[in-house]
């Protein structure tokens, strides 16, 4: 079992930046393909960025173009999302999400390809 707690959510104003963190119990975490997907009020859970094992493979929602970066630290247990130029509608409840894989596999955009979730932290960006 894989124990996942984001942090780093909070208010911030249109055009701001935050980045949260994704901090795992395991030192297994290396293993494992990472991912955020976001939920806001009435709506469904969508993906938002995902990393592979290794870091070297990334895939991102076309949605958020480019404004948004995902990395990790393997040492720390710890993937990070990078979050620039936000905008009223990126507020949601944001998680992170994993998935031990093979080297190659590449990270995945549903959320049913992983198995351990965190509890979400809120991004609310005010207009």
């Amino acid at each position: 079992q894989v124990q996942l707690v984001e942090s780093g959510g909070g208010l911030v104003q249109a055009g701001g930046s935050l980045r949260l963190s994704c901090v795992a119990s395991r030192r297994a975490f290396s293993e494992h393909a990472v991912a955020w997907f976001r939920q806001a009020p009435g709506q469904e859970r969508e993906f938002v960025i995902a990393i592979s094992r290794s870091g070297g493979d990334t895939v991102r929602a076309d949605s958020e173009k480019g404004r948004f970066t995902i990395s990790r630290d393997n040492a720390k247990n710890t993937v990070y999302l990078e979050m620039n130029s936000l905008k009223p509608e990126d507020t949601a409840v944001y998680y992170c999400a994993s998935k031990r894989t093979i080297l190659t596999v590449s990270p995945d955009v549903h959320a049913g390809f992983y198995d351990y979730w965190g509890q979400g932290t809120q991004v609310t960006v005010s207009s």
